[in-house]
This record gives C-alpha cells, structure tokens and sequence, in this order.
C-alpha cells in the first residue's frame, strides 16, 4: 500500500512539472512572437513612410493577398470614392490602381493621342513587330506635351531571367525616363514574367503604368486598368496573317469534323502546371478523343521519366499536329507553366472550338470580347467531364461557334498589328467614355476596328448592320461629281448633271471644283435641274477631298462620278437598285483586276478585259457614306499623303479599304466596258504608260501599309431582268441599258 502512494506522489510531481514547463514555454514563445510583431509592423510602417513597400513574398504565406499586409488600412474600404484617396496613397498602393486614381485624363482633352520614346536600344524580335505597329499608328504624335499615353522603347516583354531576351534592371531604366512620373498613363507590355520554379506574375516595376501583360490571371489583373493580351509566338506576322480556316468551304459543313476533341502537346513531370497535362491520358480513347503528351523534351528529362513515358511518347509520335488542329471540332487548351499557351490563338485561327483547362486564367480582351460565344470552359479538376459536355453541344451550336473563332481570329489576333491595335482601342474606350463601343461592334461582323464611334452612336448609320437590326438604307442618293476642268456650256459636266438629275432616286448633286480657274457664275449652270446643286471650292485641294465626309450628304448612298462619265439615267438608277440590296459594297460600272506574278514575285495592277475582277472604280460607283468617313479617320496620314503626293490611285485605295473592311470583293454591273468617251491617253500630265506604272507602285504601297493584298476577285455581273432576251424592249424597265453598246 505505502509503495503504491508513493508511486502515485512520484507520477503526480512528474506531471505536474511538464505541465508547469509547459506553461512557461508557452508564454516565453507568446511573449517573443509578439515583440517580433511588433518589429515587423514598425519596420513596414518606416518603408511605406519611405515610399518603398516591399510586395515580396516576405514572412506571408500567400503571396498574392496584399490584404495581409494592410498595416495602414488602406484597403479597409474597397467602395471608398477613389477621388478621395491622396496622391501619395495611389502612388504606394499601386496594386490598387484604377483609371480614376492612376490616370491623368487632364492630358487626354485634345485627343487619344500615343507618344512612343525614342529607340535607345536594341530590342527582341516581337517587341521590335510591336513598335513598328505603334509606329505606323494613326494615334502616334512626336509631340509629348499633346500625348494620352505614352509608351516606353525599353523592352519589358520577356521579364524570365532565365531567357535571352531578359533585360535587367528595368525599374531603373523606367524610372529615368523624362515622363515617367511613376508610370502615370504609361503602357507597359508584357508577355514573360517570373522563372523556374513558381512562374510569378509579380512585376513591381509598373507602378501606376497601365499593364498589357499575356497569361494574366483573375487574381492579379487591376480590373478596368491593365489588359489581358494573347501569347503570340515570336514568328507571329506582323500584319496581315492568316485568314480563318472556316472559309474553306469543304471545312465548314458539316459543322463536325473528324476528330471530336484533340489535344497534342508537352506534359510536365513536376513543378508547376504538370498536373493537368499529366492526367490527360484518361480521356484519350483513340478514336473521336485524341489527347497525346510527350516527357520528351527539356534537359535531363530521362531522370525524371514515369512508368508512361514511353508509352506516351510512342503514341506522340503516329499523329500530326497540325492535321490534329484542323481536323477536329474541339481542341483542348490546357495551361503550360504559365496560364496562357500558343495553342490558343492556333485553335482559333482553325476555328478548332478550344475548350479551356486553365483555371483562373483572364481571358486576352476580355472586357470587350464575350468569349461565351465562342469557347467552351472546362475545370482543371473535373478533366472527366470533359468528354460528356462536348458531346452536349450540338451542331448549330458548333457551326455558331466556330464562325465566331474566325471572326475574332481574323479582327484580333491573326497579326501582331491587330493584337496591338486591338489594345488601343481597349485603352481609348476607357477614356473617352462618351464613345464607349457597344458589344456589337466587338462581337459581330466585320469587328470593333473598322467600326469607329465617333460616326455615330446608331447601328443603322453604318452599312454593315442593316441585316442584323432589319433595317434598309434609304431610298435616295447624294451625287458627288469630281471637276477638274474648266467648263463651257457643251461640257461633259453639264451633260452628267443632266444625267443624274433625271434619276427619281437623286437628292442632290455635290460638285467639287478641283480646277486652276474658278467655277462657272450660277446663271451659267442648268437651271431646269429640278434638284439642289452644291459647288464645294473651299478645301478641294487633293484628291482625297472626293472622299471627305461632308455633312452636306445627308443620304446613306453616294454617287460618285467623273466628270466626263458616259452613263444613261437607267444606267444609274439600276445601279442603286443593286447597292441598296447590298450596301456594304462599292457598286459601279468600270473595273480592274490585280494578280499574282510569280516572274517578279508581286502582285500586278491590270486593266485588261477578263472574266474576273477585284476593283471597281470609283469614277462611276456608288457606295456608303460611312467610307467617306472611313477613309479620311481610319488611314494614317503617311498613306493618304502618298495619294495625294501622285494625284492618283484614290479609287484603288478606297477599294482596298472597303475589301479590307468586310471581306467582300465590290459588284460590277452590266456589260459596259467604255465609261468615258475614249481612254486617258495623258491624265495628270503623264503620258498613258507613265500613268498605269504610277498605279502599280501606289499598289505594291498599299500592300505594304495593308500588311497583306486585301483585294478579293470576283465572277459576278449583274445585269437588269430580262437583259438581252428577245422580247419587246417595252416590257423591260431599264430600256436604255440595251441600247448601251459596251
């Protein structure tokens, strides 16, 4: 008993040791953890108090929660009016910077207006294609005190200092720049951020600048501020590019394609990234799911391989990638190390539907692009249901789809040029407000940058919408008649007057007086018109001036005409006909033709008689005002001066326009050939050769500010119901069209 008790006392005293151990323990780690705290707090409240905030990981566990860090309560309200924040508050919390605390929109009252710095260095290969698109850019100024935005040489597109395009110490670089002002209404592009083995998107050096960053995630992206831009490789053309894979028509129906869903590409065996691309083996079945992966790649990738590597790479190996791409109705985009991957734009531009596994991934120009319309989303963590949604969405919504692909394919993302404009246009709709695009112009043919707002904020006032809204043009014509020489009273401009006003579609006659000598006085011209007729003297000092928008035109269709134009009032009136069932076409009557010459390697400007066309000039076309408008605010100076430095070739480059604008080649009607009394011969004081080799150097030009021949050919003549046919000429309603001798 005695020896029990005292076992009993012994267990006692010993536990009540540990626990008293224990106790102090505790309080000694309480007590050092607290005053470490508290260093901590003053040290960070020193560094803000210094302007130099540390975003580093630091001692916090999530580096992407800036909230943690919130020692001074700065984000304690996120709805507090921005106005109200101090300058030197949106200068350190520049995480939290928007267009209302990061943005001086001071600078932008005359204009949306870029300024690019001056090449101080030499640059990559893709930032290189960037600044040549900034250069060429109708909104560039080489005024800084004028400029919006401005926009650095420095080359901050590759920030993985692992790779060869890596320039170091870029925050200073930026920082010595004379408008930086700590990166206010700056714009900073991005594509590589971060290395081995994490890939962070943390780039502190942007400060308040706006940043155009690839792979951008929902988690770093300042909504409203920065812009999620497309991974684009480095042989990415510059301009042009590819047109979208649906317009071949044995592509397009049926709208399923051989393979249901595809997918070919690297998997990693570890890091970050490996596990999604590693678990695609599930849903590869051989048949209408293709889903292929190789370990072979990067160094040392033997070490690290699996029990299915060579399996993998064996199967890798029977199937072509590109016949894969264009071959199948869906294609998987999953994410690589980082969240974006080339294989993205690639599935658009085969309009292959891609079906993304790449959570958390901002979307390139999501803020105007609806992207439900076109890909479909899948979960990183639910890869197994993958096969059961594709085979729910049915052929309609296929065929919808993939037409979608195409037209976001070829208005944003077939060419570096289209990317970076697109980015401007993302970047202006912010700050002019007043001419914010709506969703339409973004997500409908023909895209958001031959649609520019400030033409009018109706979708009826543009030619490409009539369809869509069930609407028609209206039923009258403005002429525009272009004079250049003086006039008696047998003139040929007179007689064209005489013309045009007989048409019951005519509302008014606007003549351009580009001559040495003053226009005949009022009493001289035809007073039996019976319509009104303008003579515009003032500003008609180039060419271009036939295609300026002049509010005098208050009817949807321009005439536009020639002077010495030999055309009957049918003639006209026929041509109206056909131009309002087709309103987003030039429609007219004399027509050239352009082709390739493998011989000299370019493309060649013909006048000849041919069963096919690609021009149709405007010295007797009619067509939408809205190109007039076009015309003179979407070309840039640098090629509108080219037209009026030869006096010529204004009627190529409004049909290059329009092609370029819709995609659709013009309409000639009927069968007249001759639409002047005999050929030029000498036209602007160049004999008859000189004259056709200046219209061939104004279109290798126009191919080169293109990026591409945007000129389309076409069979098709329209000709008046019963042309030609051995009936009473009374029973036809254009009778003198068959008197017309070609």
């Amino acid at each position: 008993m005695t020896n029990v008790r005292m076992q009993f006392k012994k267990r006692f005293t010993l536990i009540s040791i540990c626990g008293t151990l224990t106790v102090i323990v505790y309080l000694i780690y309480l007590h050092v953890f607290s005053t470490s705290n508290q260093q901590i707090t003053s040290q960070r409240r020193r560094t803000v108090a210094l302007g130099q905030r540390s975003f580093g990981n630091g001692g916090n566990s999530n580096p992407r929660s800036f909230l943690i860090d919130d020692v001074d309560n700065v984000f304690t309200d996120d709805h507090q009016d921005p106005h109200q924040r101090s300058q030197q508050e949106t200068a350190l919390d520049w995480r939290k910077c928007r267009m209302e605390t990061c943005f001086d929109f001071d600078k932008c009252k005359n204009g949306f207006k870029i300024y690019l710095y001056p090449r101080q260095a030499p640059v990559s290969a893709p930032y290189a294609k960037i600044l040549s698109v900034l250069e060429k850019s109708r909104y560039v100024t080489a005024n800084p005190q004028e400029a919006c935005v401005f926009i650095p040489t420095i080359d901050t597109l590759d920030q993985d200092v692992l790779s060869k395009d890596y320039v170091p110490d870029v925050d200073k670089k930026l920082q010595s720049l004379p408008y930086w002002n700590g990166g206010r209404n700056h714009l900073l592009f991005n594509q590589y951020s971060g290395t081995w083995p994490f890939y962070s998107e943390e780039l502190t050096f942007i400060r308040q600048a706006m940043l155009v960053k690839s792979s951008m995630s929902i988690d770093w992206i300042r909504y409203g501020f920065d812009v999620s831009m497309p991974l684009f490789p480095k042989d990415h053309p510059q301009s042009g590019g590819d047109m979208g894979y649906l317009h071949n028509a044995s592509n397009s129906i049926p709208s399923v394609r051989h393979y249901l869903l595809a997918f070919k590409g690297k998997r990693y065996l570890n890091g970050i990234g490996s596990d999604t691309r590693n678990s695609l083996y599930h849903i590869h079945n051989g048949q209408d799911i293709i889903a292929l992966t190789t370990c072979k790649h990067g160094k040392g990738w033997e070490k690290l391989m699996d029990d299915r590597c060579l399996l993998d790479n064996e199967e890798y190996e029977k199937y072509d990638y590109k016949k894969l791409l264009f071959n199948s109705t869906f294609c998987l985009v999953p994410r690589g190390r980082r969240l974006g991957s080339f294989r993205f734009i690639e599935s658009l531009q085969a309009t292959c539907i891609p079906v993304l596994l790449s959570n958390g991934y901002e979307l390139p120009f999501s803020e105007v692009i609806d992207w439900n319309k076109l890909v479909v989303w899948a979960d990183e963590r639910l890869l197994l249901q993958v096969p059961a949604v594709v085979h729910s969405i049915t052929e309609s919504q296929i065929l919808a789809m993939r037409q979608q692909c195409q037209l976001m394919w070829e208005s944003y993302f077939s060419s570096v040029d289209k990317i970076i404009n697109t980015v401007l246009e993302v970047v202006k709709n912010r700050i002019h407000k007043n001419l914010i695009r709506p969703s339409y112009h973004w997500n409908t043919v023909p895209g958001a940058h031959v649609v520019l707002p400030e033409w009018s904020d109706i979708a009826n006032n543009y030619p490409y919408y009539y369809g869509p809204v069930g609407e028609i043009p209206s039923d009258k014509f403005t002429a525009v008649i272009y004079a250049v020489s003086p006039v008696t009273a047998s003139s040929p401009l007179f007689r064209v007057l005489k013309v045009v006003a007989k048409s019951q579609y005519c509302h008014k006659v606007i003549v351009l007086w580009h001559c040495d000598v003053p226009p005949p006085p009022s009493h001289k011209w035809p007073t039996d018109l019976g319509i009104p007729v303008r003579v515009k003297t003032r500003d008609i000092k180039s060419i271009n001036a036939r295609f300026l928008p002049y509010p005098e035109i208050e009817t949807d269709a321009v005439f536009n005409l020639d002077e010495d134009v030999l055309l009957t009032t049918d003639e006209i009136d026929f041509a109206f006909g056909v131009w309002q069932e087709f309103p987003d076409r030039i429609v007219g009557y004399p027509s050239r033709n352009h082709y390739w010459d493998d011989a000299i390697n370019k493309w060649v400007y013909s006048s000849k008689w041919a069963n096919e066309y690609s021009m149709v000039l405007t010295s007797a076309a009619v067509y939408h005002r809205y190109y007039n408008y076009l015309y003179t605010n979407f070309l840039t100076p640098m090629i509108l001066a080219k037209v009026e430095e030869y006096n010529n070739c204004e009627d190529i480059l409004m049909n290059c326009l329009v092609t370029h604008a819709t995609r659709l080649s013009p309409i000639k009607v009927t069968q007249r050939k001759q639409h002047k009394e005999q050929p030029p011969g000498a036209k602007n004081g160049l004999t008859e050769q000189q004259y056709f080799q200046q219209r061939q150097t104004c279109l290798d030009e126009f191919v080169d500010y293109f990026g591409y021949m945007p000129l389309l050919h076409s069979m098709l003549r329209l000709d008046t119901m019963l042309f030609k046919d051995p009936v009473s000429n009374m029973r036809k309603k254009y009778r003198q069209i068959e008197s017309v001798q070609s």
